[in-house]
């Protein structure tokens, strides 16, 4: 009897819980968490998710701030590890209505980590941004900068970054990785998932919605910078790249047991034109674009540093590559699933 118990025991699977697994970042992570093996709660209002988009495991149809659906839940399944992607992530929006921003984001993510304390949940892996620099004076980001966001979005992710430090060092054994995203992009290239998130701002997003239709033109917002065409470099990653990564840092947690804050990009930039023309040429569509004033405190670059992902994590991305980035992306917006998705919206 002992034996069976220990071999039941040592064959079965990791249980985590992913937070906001519905949405286009989540979704990703979630499909790569269930080619590994992993055993996979979701919980997601389906504010901008879509049922869909999950791919494993299952979902419970909850809002973050229902602290007592969410305790019954941790109580019930005993996760090994949380993967946490829920909020809010428009900047504009947490200029008009920083409230959201500091419910959905940071208040939200302190209830969650104290019920990650009281059920005895060790790894916790934080979908961040490189928002928490703020504006840079050369444009590239590396971990141990002085943080100085511009915006609530920014702030409101900062603040969990500190929160989750300050827990990490007051409860031995609970440990965290925070990935600063920069810009995400792309789409599966099976075709399952992709963003569906309505009125996106992300700029391939918005260059592949204009491409097919959906978009009467696109907006260049300045193109008298400080770069080789005047236009802002941005380091854009794939999504999938992305959610591999999500994977190496929860191994990495599992095993050495260490809290970190990684950037999470290729460490490189592409122009808003160079994007364009990439666009352009994988439809084969000659959209309008239309060039107006700077928006406040947008930066004229900003790029990651990556060296300390590559030396803790092992890491290797496949799809560094703005012609990849961007067919996945086409392909994604141009796909049947994505129009039956907007149609049960």
């Amino acid at each position: 009897m002992l034996i069976r118990q220990l071999n039941k025991r040592f064959f079965m699977k990791k249980k985590v819980l992913v937070t906001g697994g519905a949405g286009y970042i989540g979704s990703h992570v979630v499909k790569q968490l269930g080619k590994n093996g992993y055993d996979i709660v979701v919980v997601d209002n389906l504010s901008t998710g879509n049922k869909d988009a999950i791919k494993f495991g299952e979902l419970v149809e909850c809002d973050l701030s229902n602290l007592n659906l969410l305790n019954e839940v941790f109580k019930k399944e005993k996760f090994d590890s949380v993967l946490h992607f829920a909020g809010s992530i428009v900047v504009p929006e947490s200029v008009e209505n920083p409230s959201l921003y500091y419910q959905n984001n940071t208040i939200n993510s302190k209830n969650l980590i104290d019920l990650c304390i009281k059920h005895k949940v060790k790894n916790f892996i934080f979908s961040s941004t490189a928002a928490v620099y703020g504006e840079i004076k050369d444009g590239y980001a590396i971990e141990d900068l002085p943080k100085k966001p511009i915006n609530p979005y920014g702030w409101s992710k900062l603040m969990t970054e500190q929160m989750l430090m300050d827990y990490s060092n007051a409860h031995e054994g609970f440990n965290f990785v925070a990935l600063r995203y920069f810009n995400v992009a792309g789409a599966d290239p099976e075709g399952q998932i992709g963003q569906a998130f309505p009125g996106a701002t992300h700029l391939i997003k918005v260059n592949c919605e204009a491409a097919t239709g959906k978009r009467e033109k696109v907006l260049i917002f300045g193109n008298d910078f400080d770069t080789k065409d005047g236009t802002g470099v941005r380091d854009y990653i794939h999504v999938v790249d992305l959610a591999d990564a999500h994977i190496c840092a929860l191994k990495y947690l599992e095993e050495k047991k260490k809290s970190e804050i990684l950037n999470c990009g290729y460490g490189h930039g592409y122009s808003v034109l160079e994007v364009i023309d990439v666009v352009k040429k994988i439809s084969n569509t000659d959209y309008k674009v239309e060039t107006v004033a700077r928006r406040d405190g947008d930066p004229a670059i900003l790029v990651s540093k990556i060296d300390k992902i590559h030396s803790l994590l092992d890491w290797k991305p496949q799809f560094d590559d703005l012609n990849v980035i961007v067919k996945t992306a086409y392909d994604w917006e141009s796909s049947s699933t994505l129009k039956s998705w907007r149609e049960k919206k």
